[in-house]
């Protein structure tokens, strides 16, 4: 059984929700860089809380339940009790870095910009009575204040709601009553109040002021003593039977039902609280002290997204768009013909992911010679066009089978009714495994051609979904490579079936032979260093928590191996500590685009990268990763893919302008480019690899 990296002794080990909040601290510091566009910073600052809600959601619950059973302490580690105090001190002061940033560096810094955010008191007599006629038209028909008092129990509040709480009176009445008023998120969290005037300027207040300012009409006759903004958060980790279920699909859906009404973990309020309804909440929602969070500024800076989408270029990152990469330039070519030719690397979102994945599922869909469609659906947006593709292709008759990941956590009631709808229509719909999540992000296409069944295949690094193609960095391969699509049948009769397939001839499959394979791979780079040949170890992922990979990082590291860790997210691993991991170095890159991609590089004895092996795949050296998900890691064989992974590879970790190096304490140091330097490393991975994608498209341009 494996034990948690706290188990293992803190030299080695980081705690890994300390380590995620230092992560959505550097997030926050792209709200204060000013080398960030203005409007971008704004984002970042929803981004920051947005991350942190999901935390909140998904670890402080978890922390909570187990706090009260004394037996889940863990050995010779922190008791849950104590993990969860050791986050909420880190994260207090945080959320006044979070709020000083944003009244002292990003509301100034708007204000310059003709964007400024003003409270009701300050409107001109003008605006405000703008600010009346839209509170009498289009918020006070919404508004239902909900009061507590012997007829009228305590309300239910749903989960990262804004909410004001209201202290009243009744005349000649000595009692004290509370109501609750939920903000509507249908309507604008910022509310314009000039219009189109004053030379494009734009002026706004907030809805919760706005609201706040008028409660006498909602409350006509009483006493109004006091008013308290206030959100809280629920659990989201809701505690179910997969072994016990009959239906998987009922069982995910009785899940979301029940996770409406989790506890609550987390209560925020606006600066002076009302020392009475703020017991009177902790008492309702069975709160301690501990979760008690002051939130100096804003209550919920996701509102701040309405803002960032203001329609000012200038303040925003130069717009990109991906190019068509180039072995898939002709549009009319047939696509499975260049695959035939050769592999093909596209790295998103630098390169179209429509002009790539969706138009190889979309030929595929109608191409009379395809016969089978089979993939994989973990996250997917609205309106997503591989829907339509796979639906034409079942109601042609070929056979298309779609796993559907129904527990992919928050998009789960979207992957409900996504299944949902392609039953109807005939496709093969699988649920994915009991007590495994199926994470991998493989498409297989069975095609009749003149020499018989050919496999094609696309296996990725990122979701099928375009929204995000568009924001995270991920990497695609297309192949029909006979020895990789031969393991992709026996993956898929293993998803779909039966099969207990664990010999793979090529592919890594979690939770078969990957983290076997990777340690294995591991070992051969210590055995090489030991034996005077060339060694090195790159791992490019999101997080790093397994402690069997890390301790046989560990092992290389005492034996000489360089390490170079680029881990956006979390890190368990503890780099730097002399006799232990001193040749390990661990970077961070965070800016414009969401870093998803993983690659594995290991020298393999080999004199030059050429030699060493590469892989992609879906998978970061996590437990649940390695052991509680379907997933799938691919080597890259191509020589051109290897090369380009190489170049992927080398720019970030040379990077002196995203780059952040974890220290042996835990903490990050945000890299500086020298102030001469004008070179690539000064210029971030994102805007190097962007001009490099660019500059390649131009120079296979034809002349004019």
């Amino acid at each position: 059984m494996d034990k948690s990296t706290e188990d293992l002794g803190a030299e080695r080990y980081i705690s890994r929700e300390l380590s995620w909040l230092e992560f959505n601290r550097r997030v926050l510091h792209e709200a204060a860089d000013p080398r960030t566009p203005l409007l971008e910073r704004v984002n970042f600052l929803a981004i920051f809380t947005s991350n942190l809600d999901e935390f909140i959601m998904k670890q402080l619950g978890v922390l909570k339940r187990l706090g009260s059973d004394a037996m889940r302490q863990r050995p010779g580690g922190q008791s849950a009790r104590q993990r969860a105090q050791a986050i909420r001190k880190k994260l207090v002061p945080m959320m006044k870095e979070q709020a000083q940033i944003y009244t002292d560096m990003v509301l100034p810094a708007l204000a310059q910009q003709g964007i400024k955010i003003t409270s009701y008191k300050d409107l001109n007599e003008k605006e405000q009575r703008e600010a009346q006629v839209f509170f009498r038209k289009r918020i006070f028909p919404v508004l239902t204040p909900l009061s507590v008092d012997p007829g009228h129990p305590f309300p239910f509040i749903s989960n990262l709601s804004e909410s004001l709480g209201v202290a009243m009176k009744a005349p000649k009445k000595r009692e004290k009553l509370f109501a609750r008023l939920k903000l509507p998120r249908t309507l604008p969290q910022f509310i314009r109040v000039n219009g189109a005037s004053d030379g494009g300027e734009y002026r706004f207040v907030s809805l919760m002021e706005v609201i706040q300012h008028h409660l006498p009409e909602l409350f006509p006759g009483m006493t109004l003593l006091n008013v308290m903004p206030f959100r809280i958060t629920r659990n989201a980790e809701v505690e179910v039977d997969e072994e016990e279920a009959e239906d998987l699909l009922d069982l995910v859906s009785e899940e979301l039902r029940q996770r409406r009404f989790e506890r609550a973990v987390r209560l925020e309020h606006g600066p002076k609280p009302d020392p009475w309804m703020l017991e009177l909440l902790m008492e309702e929602l069975k709160l301690d002290k501990e979760d008690v969070y002051e939130l100096p500024a804003l209550l919920d800076y996701t509102s701040l997204r309405e803002l960032a989408r203001l329609p000012m270029a200038p303040l925003r990152y130069e717009p990109w768009l991906p190019v068509q990469p180039k072995a898939l330039s002709d549009e009319d070519a047939d696509i499975f013909s260049l695959i035939r030719a050769g592999d093909l690397l596209i790295h998103h979102p630098y390169e179209s992911f429509s002009a790539s994945v969706q138009r190889f599922v979309e030929a595929a869909a109608y191409d009379p010679n395809v016969v089978a469609i089979k993939l994989t659906l973990y996250r997917t947006g609205d309106d997503n066009p591989f829907i339509p593709a796979l639906i034409a292709a079942a109601e042609a008759g070929k056979q298309v089978v779609a796993i559907i990941e129904l527990k992919a956590r928050f998009d789960e009631q979207r992957n409900i009714a996504l299944a949902q709808k392609l039953e109807k229509v005939g496709v093969h719909v699988v649920y994915g495994l009991v007590g495994l999540k199926t994470h991998t992000k493989t498409t297989l296409v069975v095609r009749n051609e003149q020499a018989g069944l050919r496999c094609y295949a696309h296996i990725g690094t990122g979701n099928y979904d375009q929204r995000t193609a568009g924001l995270y960095t991920d990497l695609s391969l297309l192949t029909c490579r006979q020895d990789l699509t031969d393991d992709l049948v026996h993956l898929f009769l293993f998803l779909t079936g039966r099969s207990l397939q664990r010999e793979y001839l090529k592919l890594l499959v979690a939770p078969v032979n990957m983290r076997e394979k990777f340690l294995n791979l591991i070992e051969r780079e210590i055995a090489n260093k030991q034996a005077g040949k060339p060694a090195r170890i790159i791992a490019k992922i999101n997080s790093l928590e397994d402690h069997h990979i890390c301790e046989a990082l560990f092992r290389a590291s005492q034996a000489g191996v360089p390490v170079d860790l680029i881990v956006r997210g979390f890190c368990c691993l503890r780099p730097g500590v002399k006799g232990l991991s001193e040749n390990i170095r661990v970077i961070s890159v965070i800016g414009r685009f969401l870093e998803h991609s993983r690659i594995f590089y290991f020298a393999a004895g080999g004199a030059d990268y050429q030699a060493g092996e590469f892989f992609i795949g879906s998978a970061d050296w996590m437990y649940r990763n390695l052991q509680a998900r379907v997933e799938l890691i691919i080597p890259v064989e191509d020589l051109r893919a290897r090369t380009r992974l190489w170049e992927i590879l080398q720019i970030m970790l040379n990077d002196q302008r995203q780059a952040w190096d974890l220290q042996s304490d835990g903490s990050y140091v945000q890299r500086q480019p020298p102030a001469t330097s004008t070179g690539p490393e000064a210029m971030g991975t994102h805007r190097v690899l962007m001009d490099l994608t660019k500059n390649r498209l131009d120079l296979e341009q034809p002349p004019n």
